[in-house]
């Protein structure tokens, strides 16, 4: 604002440049959905490795195939992921400690496991701070006995005050939560009522053995109390189509559609829920056509029915159900030992392991390459379900499907780059997963970029600062190598002024920004001729 002048003097002002740096958003955030063992529902959480997947959701599991997408997608170089967890009549598991009701923090058989007790050994000087009387508190144990994971909440209450026990555990348990509403007065203590119950199912407890089921409730079942016969969590049945986009999922945000509580992601991998194997096609085109309005890009698992060459030609001429540019499909399935049964080997669906391999190439490389090729080695894949020859994968490559294969050496490797409107009959500009991707990066990038547009007086200072901005933003990416060409001019180009926005746009409140780019297209062939050179020698 310019300064106004009131007395002699030297004034200041500062002039602002008009600089608005925009930065590219990450490229690889994955988000899966599926079935777990536990964790919250219908909520997206972001983890940054397996081992928060394990603390979270409980690992891998026999009943689903979420646990192993997100295991392979963290060894092959994943990075960020977003689970979202669903479930199909899974119920809570709940107890009682005395006159707390307690139930499992989210649904599943996981919380028949769980065991809380109460004792009274609390602070006089707490609950004087809190206005409380030291009868009104207690603190309260909850341990999972299967993963031996315990939680202890002292000097907690049933009075209201910044203690109270149903606010607390809200906020800080990963295991309970209180239901149904609080007693007037605390819960009684466990130790007497737990030592009386020992005693009387196990005569021989006492002296030594006493002392040690003071020191540790928790030692036998019977020493705390558990979930009651009533109240047994149980983990539903197998997901269905409609748990992810049935009716009302789009507008309560639930199944597929939970992902419009998060701000980004980039890849979308639904692992196979079905029986058989497979996921519904009707899914498949519905969650295509979410990642385009998202500017995200869908993984697609081949169906477990193409088990040879053929079966897979002529499921890519009847489709996978959709055909969109933002998704991709990979064939055949990795074969792999399977921890939780006894090692043997199975196939799994590859989208996990390929997201990974798309992670870990748009941080060495940029999102510009192609995630494919020698250096795209798939890790702890011993064997593919369906080996292709080059001549097999000769046939499928023109039809838009990716073929994962085993070179030697590399071993198995990523060996196809093509979206699902790659087949070469429909000569479409977004034949190239690259390509697209990278489209989608600028797309998504310009889009958080130039918010501050908005309200701004529609004219040519504005057009010249945009220009600017973006073309800063455009002249990085040539930098690193995203686009094809020797020269800015030949790379891309940044248009906004009177030319795009007409009088009736600035009359309308539009402004319209042109930008171009020249892509990197992978080289999926590469030819050498040799010549004889017949009666010449070189000296």
């Amino acid at each position: 604002m310019p300064v106004t002048p009131t007395y002699p003097g030297v004034y200041i002002e500062e002039v602002p440049s008009g600089v608005r740096t925009i930065t590219g958003v990450a490229t690889s955030i994955t988000a899966f959905i599926g079935r777990a063992v536990r964790g919250p529902v219908n909520e997206p959480i972001t983890i940054n490795s397996y081992a928060d997947f394990e603390r979270t959701f409980g690992g891998l599991w026999v009943d689903s195939t979420l646990g192993y997408a997100v295991r392979d997608f963290y060894q092959n170089g994943g990075s960020q992921a977003i689970i979202v967890r669903l479930t199909n009549g899974a119920t809570l598991a709940g107890m009682t400690v005395d006159n707390l009701g307690l139930e499992a923090a989210s649904a599943g058989a996981w919380g028949n496991q769980l065991r809380a007790r109460v004792d009274h050994n609390v602070s006089e000087d707490m609950a004087e701070s809190f206005g409380l009387d030291e009868d009104d508190l207690f603190n309260l144990t909850v341990r999972d006995v299967a993963t031996g994971l315990t939680e202890e909440f002292r000097n907690v209450t049933v009075v209201d005050s910044p203690r109270q026990v149903d606010n607390v555990l809200a906020n800080s348990s990963r295991l309970v939560r209180v239901t149904g509403a609080l007693a007037n007065t605390r819960p009684a203590a466990s130790d007497a009522t737990l030592e009386t119950a020992a005693a009387d199912a196990d005569p021989a407890v006492s002296g030594p053995a006493l002392a040690l089921l003071r020191q540790d409730p928790f030692t036998l079942d019977q020493r705390s109390v558990g979930v009651a016969d009533a109240n047994i969590g149980d983990d539903g049945d197998a997901l269905e189509e409609a748990d992810f986009n049935g009716p009302g999922t789009a507008a309560g945000k639930t199944g597929l559609y939970a992902l419009e509580n998060a701000d980004l992601f980039n890849l979308l991998v639904i692992p196979p829920y079905l029986v058989g194997g497979n996921v519904d096609a009707g899914l498949v085109g519905e969650a295509a056509a979410y990642c385009e309005a998202r500017r995200a890009f869908y993984i697609v698992d081949a169906p477990v029915e193409w088990d040879d060459k053929d079966a897979a030609r002529a499921g890519m001429a009847t489709g996978v159900g959709t055909r969109s540019k933002n998704a991709a499909v990979y064939f055949p399935r990795l074969r792999k030992p399977n921890p939780l049964r006894d090692n043997q080997l199975q196939d799994f669906a590859p989208s996990g392991a390929v997201a990974g391999v798309m992670a870990r190439t748009d941080s060495q490389r940029g999102i510009w390459k192609a995630p494919a090729g020698l250096d795209a080695t798939l890790v702890g894949v011993p064997q593919l379900s369906v080996p292709l020859t080059d001549n097999e994968n000769g046939e499928l490559n023109p039809l838009g499907l990716n073929s994962i294969r085993i070179k030697p050496a590399a071993g198995p490797v990523v060996w196809g780059a093509r979206t699902l409107r790659g087949d070469d009959r429909l000569a479409s500009e977004w034949k190239y997963v690259p390509v697209r991707r990278l489209a989608l990066f600028i797309e998504e990038s310009l889009y958080r970029g130039t918010q501050w547009v908005v309200f701004e007086p529609n004219d040519e200072a504005l057009w010249a600062q945009i220009r600017l901005n973006v073309g800063a933003f455009m002249q990085n990416l040539f930098r690193q190598g995203a686009f094809q060409g020797t020269s800015p001019r030949e790379a891309y180009f940044v248009k906004c002024d009177k030319e795009t926005t007409t009088q009736d746009d600035i009359n309308r409140g539009i402004v319209n920004i042109l930008v171009g780019f020249a892509p990197l297209k992978p080289a999926e062939f590469v030819i050498i001729r040799l010549q004889q050179m017949a009666g010449q020698i070189q000296a």
